[in-house]
């Protein structure tokens, strides 16, 4: 089958657990659902712009030994037949940042070596696993509570991501805390008075009284804040105003931390306290950011499917990264290959390839 041509894989392959907060009956032990995190803004936007990012960029595949380009096999343009790739991988880095593992499920197969050729993204909740009797390595899956096969069709493959367990366990403090923060933000903005008691000098009131009383107090208070009480009532505060509890100083610290707990620069969730991180270019933040925030899943994913039970012995799979979201400015781009073709190092041909020309001189995409 030319390039595509594959050994035959007995199974695929179940991974050692190599976190610390797992159980025997599940996939993990969450503090945090998914829907209370992403209720948080700026763990919602860390989430969104590490996954849509990735999401948006190409997968090639690739020779390994010469690094020659590949015709890509059709579950590498479209893992999954009821939805596009790009929704298939950015689900995909959105388990591995919340969960710190996700899973598909192999839904199709080759019939000449069983490798997989069509996949299905798993949610997490849907997934519990069987451990063995040293709770190291995975020995059965279940999806929705059914065991399911642990090679071939029906199975599952996992990503894993580089040593993180997730912010859902990782950092379910900071975003509960992240959480407990608005909450308070919500309860002053509808009580826009500090809130206290009415102290009574006088005769004591009937609870219906009492109740009536503070029943007046608050309807007045949302329709004006300046206040009347007769001479033998008296409201006393028990606590600071919004103003005097800082809750925007406090939620601007708050989406600092949740940046850096998602390894995301704090000026990309418009956190002010970081407001003088600046680069000279556009490029040179998108470097850092694939550095420092993207890499991670990066691999994870790429190092997952060029394993031997997904792609043949010999060749890769790798995000075309650096023709896309790293594509330098094209004059320079032509200033290096110009350099290349100098030198010897590449063919005219090569070099209209690299600039998405075709020997007649028309561009690739539109041949």
């Amino acid at each position: 089958m030319g390039i595509f041509s594959r050994n035959k894989i007995e199974a695929q392959y179940a991974p050692q657990v190599m976190s610390e907060n797992f159980n025997i009956y599940n996939y993990g032990v969450m503090t945090m659902r998914q829907q209370d995190a992403m209720s948080v803004p700026s763990v919602a936007r860390c989430v969104n712009l590490v996954s849509g990012t990735i999401a948006s960029i190409p997968l090639e595949l690739y020779r390994k030994s010469t690094g020659e380009e590949l015709g890509s096999p059709l579950w590498l343009e479209q893992p999954s037949k009821s939805q596009p790739r790009s929704v298939t991988i950015g689900n995909t880095v959105k388990s591995l940042m919340l969960y710190g593992v996700s899973y598909w499920k192999c839904v199709e197969v080759y019939a000449d070596d069983l490798r997989p050729s069509r996949f299905e993204w798993i949610a997490n909740t849907r997934v519990t696993f069987d451990l063995d009797i040293e709770n190291q390595y995975i020995t059965q899956y279940y999806i929705n509570g059914s065991a399911v096969p642990m090679e071939g069709l029906g199975s599952l493959i996992t990503f894993q991501t580089l040593g993180d367990e997730g912010i859902l366990s990782r950092g379910a403090r900071t975003i509960q805390t992240a959480i407990d923060l608005d909450r308070a933000a919500a309860i002053a903005s509808s009580s826009p008075q500090p809130t206290g008691f009415i102290k009574n000098s006088g005769a004591d009131l009937d609870p219906k009284e009492v109740s009536g009383l503070l029943a007046a107090w608050k309807q007045a208070r949302q329709n004006r804040a300046t206040a009347y009480l007769t001479s033998t009532l008296d409201y006393v505060t028990t606590s600071y105003s919004p103003k005097d509890m800082m809750y925007d100083e406090a939620k601007q610290f708050m989406a600092t931390e949740i940046a850096r707990m998602c390894n995301v620069p704090a000026i990309y969730v418009s956190a002010d306290m970081n407001s003088s991180y600046t680069y000279t270019n556009v490029l040179d933040s998108r470097k850092d950011f694939v550095a420092y925030s993207l890499q991670p899943f990066i691999s994870a994913i790429e190092d997952r499917l060029s394993m031997d039970d997904v792609t043949a012995r010999g060749n890769v799979v790798k995000f075309a990264i650096n023709d896309t979201f790293l594509r330098q400015d094209p004059l320079q781009e032509l200033l290096v290959i110009e350099k290349l073709l100098t030198l010897g190092l590449i063919t005219p041909e090569q070099a209209m390839e690299m600039t998405d020309q075709t020997p007649n001189g028309n561009e690739g995409m539109t041949s």
